[in-house]
């Protein structure tokens, strides 16, 4: 029996990458999330409306990529040809645009476009409509700094089974306008980190793999008003449980590059900001250190609002957050 598991590790071994290092992925690095900003009903809903200077502040900090979640399903019709606002279009472009001066990385996405995920096969081409619109408005920017993802975290009825069927279209929609662009995808169930056994990419070298790590859930999410129900406040971070959790959580993403030659990158971890800042911290430098070794492009939510690392309010970065990302904690 020993032998046979041999046998059959090592043709697995000569089949696929032996190492983190083989596995192909976007250079993401260190990122942070623009959330609660475009994605949501009304831009400075929360207070904050992006400007060029967050842009510069973040690159400032060490950052290489943000993440610029948008919600395109409130601002186009949903009828054929599915129009997207204009006046939204431009904002979002001038953002982005924003974001490329400052010599960011960016990765556009489509956030909250809830008909996906209640009825995936009915509202396919919907999305794909607003797809070929964005991906021809922003067809002439630099394919090596700007990326799309084509839907963020699919759950309910838009599955691993079904999510390549529905989002083939709206792929399709950005390779007629950008045939090399690299564009992300996540799997099913928030896409959290389990998504990544059964997820399976189109046959395109330029389309790359995205998980969300908000793992314990319990932790990170307590208190939450939008979760329910909410988890209790009180959970510490940094159990011995926790620290076993992590270390097999890694295992699930060197099994994934093993099995797909692709190196997927974390597109949103982080904790509510009513948990204190002490353990926020520790929780960030421990999913930062356990995955440094795969050499994983993090992305922080958020830059501010929820789960901040800029305090609006103070005009500062919170302490000890960017050190524990592996930035320089000086200003």
């Amino acid at each position: 029996m020993l032998r046979s598991a041999f046998l059959f590790a090592s043709a697995f071994a000569l089949a696929a990458p032996a190492t983190a290092e083989d596995a192909k992925g976007l250079p993401v690095g260190t990122c942070i999330n623009m959330g609660n900003s475009l994605e949501t009903m009304r831009e400075g809903a929360h207070g904050k409306r992006i400007d060029a200077a967050d842009f510069q502040r973040i690159r400032a900090a060490g950052f290489t990529t943000v993440r610029i979640p948008v919600r395109w399903m409130h601002r186009s019709d949903a009828k054929p040809p599915y129009t997207v606002d204009p006046k939204f279009m431009d904002r979002v472009e001038a953002v982005v645009d924003q974001a490329l001066a400052a010599d960011l990385n960016v990765i556009l996405n489509s956030h909250h476009f809830d008909a996906l995920d209640k009825e995936p096969a009915g509202t396919a081409p919907w999305l794909a409509g607003v797809w070929k619109q964005v991906a021809a408005r922003f067809a002439d920017k630099p394919e090596a700094k700007l990326w799309f993802e084509i839907s963020n975290e699919p759950h309910d009825k838009l599955t691993n089974a079904n999510l390549l069927a529905t989002l083939t279209p709206s792929l399709a929609a950005i390779r007629a306008t950008n045939p090399t662009r690299a564009v992300v995808i996540g799997g099913e169930n928030w896409s959290g980190i389990d998504s990544l056994a059964t997820l399976d990419l189109p046959d395109d070298p330029n389309v790359y793999p995205t998980f969300h790590y908000y793992e314990p859930f319990d932790f990170t999410h307590q208190g939450a008003g939008w979760v329910d129900p909410s988890p209790p406040l009180g959970r510490q971070y940094g159990t011995e449980a926790d620290a076993e959790r992590l270390a097999a959580d890694v295992e699930k993403v060197k099994r994934y590059m093993a099995r797909t030659g692709k190196k997927p990158f974390i597109g949103e971890t982080g904790a509510y900001e009513v948990i204190p800042l002490t353990e926020r911290v520790q929780y960030h430098r421990a999913v930062h250190d356990a995955f440094a070794p795969l050499d994983l492009g993090i992305c922080a939510w958020a830059y501010t609002n929820t789960f901040p690392f800029w305090d609006q309010k103070r005009g500062q970065w919170l302490p000890g957050l960017r050190a524990a990302m592996g930035l320089p904690e000086a200003e």
